[in-house]
């Protein structure tokens, strides 16, 4: 009776083992607010999922602390596929050399999964600010050192702009928030003069006319805005900044659901939908191998090291 009992014991968890990935709900946690690239992403891909897989696929925000919160918590759940994480260089690549003390390791407690996209900001201020060209704004700062101020909600937010002071020499205030949509709200508030920040939440506000936009940070135009000029060639050569979003999840996943959740997120890349997001927001779409990622984010943490320490960055 006791082997007939231990071998249907075996038998339904084997059965529980074998069920296809996923056989239920998937969550996505973010690091942003709602309204943010990351979460807008987020969703354009979970619903393509859905309709491939019939599971729900939640979108959970986790702000604060530049994406920290959130990467500790994906870095501490159960690394069975069903707790994932769409974040940006910001969390994987910028906060070590930020924060001194980081509660979470950006290589050790993740598994990479795959790129998503990469993208590139544009340069935003309050429209009542006496500048309507990059080199306004630089003569601007330069009169009045340290009195502009800038916010930034992310780490690429921020060192965007750091970047920018280092080579116009310019000085000013660097004001954080807790996400990027909330810096840009206080922006169209009058509360902080200017950012750099991503075409997502920055754009619609620029058609709206309650920002004004200088410069776009790719070397080349965007076709999103044609006609606003680059960074570099409207006062400060040789300027480019850009930002990426990837998948991870927590270390020690099992490698067959790697695979399985590469291949559902990067066949949903393909779909027009997703595709319409990313080109609608400035972006391009940039999928890996979970290989291809763990290269890749190991060149950046060196890229953005390299950058932090240039801008006079003091980890803090």
């Amino acid at each position: 009776m006791k082997a007939k009992f231990l071998f249907a014991l075996i038998f339904i968890c084997s059965l529980a083992q074998a069920q296809p990935y996923p056989s239920k709900p998937i969550t996505i946690i973010i690091g942003s607010t709602p309204g943010s690239t990351s979460d807008g992403l987020a969703r354009a891909i979970g619903a393509e999922i859905t309709k491939e897989t019939g599971q729900a696929v939640i979108v959970d925000s986790k702000a604060g602390a530049f994406g920290g919160i959130a990467a500790q918590y994906v870095a501490n759940a159960k690394p069975d596929g069903y707790t994932l994480f769409v974040t940006t260089n910001t969390t994987q690549a910028a906060n070590p050399h930020l924060i001194k003390k980081l509660p979470y390791d950006p290589i050790k407690d993740f598994s990479p999964i795959t790129k998503l996209v990469q993208g590139y900001m544009l340069l935003v201020t309050n429209p009542s600010l006496k500048a309507n060209s990059v080199n306004e704004l630089i003569a601007l700062a330069k009169k009045e050192p340290g009195k502009l101020t800038f916010g930034a909600g992310s780490s690429s937010a921020r060192v965007a702009v750091e970047l920018f002071e280092k080579m116009s020499g310019t000085e000013m205030v660097y004001v954080p928030y807790k996400s990027n949509p909330l810096a840009v709200m206080d922006l169209v508030g009058g509360q902080v003069d200017l950012m750099i920040v991503d075409l997502t939440t920055s754009l619609p506000q620029v058609k709206n006319d309650k920002l004004k936009a200088l410069g776009v940070s790719s070397l080349t135009k965007s076709p999103l805005v044609p006609k606003l000029p680059t960074i570099a060639s409207a006062g400060v050569p040789g300027y480019e900044f850009s930002h990426w979003n990837a998948l991870y999840g927590p270390a020690g996943m099992d490698i067959g659901t790697i695979k399985r959740i590469n291949e559902l997120f990067t066949s949903a890349m393909k779909k027009p939908s997703v595709k319409k997001f990313v080109e609608d927001n400035g972006m391009e779409v940039s999928v890996s191998t979970p290989d291809g990622l763990s290269v890749f984010q190991n060149a950046e943490l060196k890229r953005w090291g390299q950058i932090i320490k240039d801008a006079g960055i003091q980890p803090e």
